[in-house]
């Protein structure tokens, strides 16, 4: 049962600031923290391309020795600057390979906006401030470092290491390194299972570690355009077939339904360990929906609150909205985005015939923009989630290993889609409810960032054993 091997040690473990033991040797850790302001001062925004900082991984892979066979730097023949870099670290064979993957690039950031420079790596507080802190080249540094580390160490696993630093996960997707390399390169890329840093992590609540959250599943986003049309007209003269009023009414309706809920293995048990691990108001309700059978009167309570919503079914928001053509003409055209983020085991087919019926307007068109990435659940084995507890654990002793379906979506759902299962197992700590990833004064605590490096290296380390 899932439940006994997620909630891997009941006890809290101690205060946020963690023992010397936690922390790479300080050689390591200089290594890790010049890795981490390389990659934060390389502007690696959708413009620019992740090409640049690819490279200076790339240079410093090879002058630790690792083969040029073994360190490709690859992109699209006609997007030259959405460069990603495959390195293989190679094992004695024992078994299929594992992968771990981050992706190099980063949204936007305009200086203005921010305290700090967003391109420079700043040092304040016990904080570590600039664009990419927390998504993801703290994960990249530390993944990179762990792989340094291990080759100066002569370690050979049992099973080649695949590591993957790829582009355009964030804005602008229009070559997205995970789904280009699974499309143009599988044979460099195929694994038995991918381990995403882009996700999972640690939970504090006022500097108290809460739990490790293991992400095991996502939703998925599918876009549809809502559209009528009418005959427009003079605006002195209005009439009854007024496209902008028809979608006006129409989203009033899709803002009023609530898809069904629907659980899976994973928000079952993530919702009995919230109800368990951090008791309060929501317990009972948590646990009443925790089961094969929700509680229909528990999920309406659960549902006032967004994020609790989102856990529990498909939903559907708009947002773009365009009409009309002139002031003082009548509306021809109207039309709405609708931007819908399905749980695993929906589909588009099943929320385009939802929309339909909850619009109830034979004159309101509904189109899918694009066919979605599918993202099936990535269920946990046990053996796998003992070996990654054994690492949280010799990091941070009793910490709850808590299974999480992530409500936005990362580069896992391309491996997923592929047939790879994709863990998101990411080695930094945050504070509940403080979440700065693609806002201003993005920031990592720098003690944070610094155990995360020592966690990557034992987690590559591990899981690279064939037992």
């Amino acid at each position: 049962m899932i439940a006994t091997m997620m909630l891997a040690g009941a006890a809290m473990a101690g205060p946020a600031h963690a023992a010397r033991s936690t922390l790479p040797p300080e050689a390591d850790l200089s290594e890790a923290r010049a890795i981490f302001k390389e990659l934060v001062e390389t502007d690696t925004t959708h413009a620019r391309g992740s090409t640049r900082a690819a490279e200076l991984l790339r240079a410093r892979f090879l002058a630790a020795g690792f083969p040029a066979t073994d360190v490709q730097l690859l992109a699209p023949a006609d997007k030259a600057p959405k460069g990603n870099l495959v390195v293989r670290y190679r094992g004695r064979g024992k078994a299929k390979p594992i992968m771990f993957m981050g992706h190099l690039d980063v949204v936007d950031a305009r200086a203005q906006d921010w305290s700090f420079d967003p391109f420079k790596l700043t040092d304040k507080d016990g904080y570590f401030y600039g664009r990419g802190t927390i998504d993801m080249k703290d994960g990249d540094a530390a993944l990179a470092s762990a792989l340094l580390r291990l080759k100066r160490q002569s370690f050979v696993p049992d099973r080649d290491i695949i590591a993957i630093f790829t582009a355009d996960e964030e804005a602008g997707g229009d070559a997205n390194g995970p789904a280009w390399l699974l499309k143009e390169h599988r044979g460099l890329v195929n694994a038995e299972v991918a381990y995403n840093l882009d996700g999972g992590g640690g939970v504090l609540k006022q500097g108290r570690r809460l739990y490790y959250s293991v992400g095991t599943s996502e939703k998925t986003y599918v876009t549809f355009t809502i559209e009528a049309t009418g005959p427009g007209g003079h605006g002195s003269v209005p009439g009854p077939d007024n496209p902008i009023y028809r979608i006006a009414a129409g989203l009033q309706r899709i803002a009023a339904y609530r898809f069904p809920v629907l659980t899976n293995a994973t928000t079952r048990e993530s919702f009995r360990a919230a109800a368990t691990i951090d008791a309060g108001p929501e317990s009972a309700d948590l646990l009443a929906v925790a089961g094969a059978s929700p509680d229909p009167a528990a999920a309406d309570r659960l549902s006032q609150t967004p994020y609790r919503n989102a856990q529990l079914r498909t939903t559907c928001v708009a947002t773009l909205i365009s009409g009309g053509h002139a002031e003082n003409a009548l509306p021809q055209r109207a039309k709405a985005t609708i931007q819908c983020r399905m749980l695993p085991g929906d589909s588009a087919e099943n929320v385009h015939a939802v929309l339909v019926r909850v619009l109830d307007d034979a004159k309101i068109g509904v189109m899918l923009d694009a066919p979605p990435i599918v993202s099936p659940e990535s269920p946990p084995s046990p053996a796998m989630m003992k070996r990654l507890a054994d690492v949280v654990h010799s990091m941070w002793p009793g910490v709850p290993l808590v299974p999480s379906m992530s409500t936005g979506f990362s580069d896992g759902r391309q491996t997923r889609n592929a047939g790879i299962p994709t863990y998101d197992v990411g080695g930094s700590w945050s504070e509940q409810g403080e979440n700065r990833a693609h806002g201003r004064d993005e920031r990592i605590g720098t003690q944070a960032f610094y155990e995360s490096v020592e966690y990557s290296y034992r987690l590559v380390r591990a899981l690279s054993s064939a037992r």
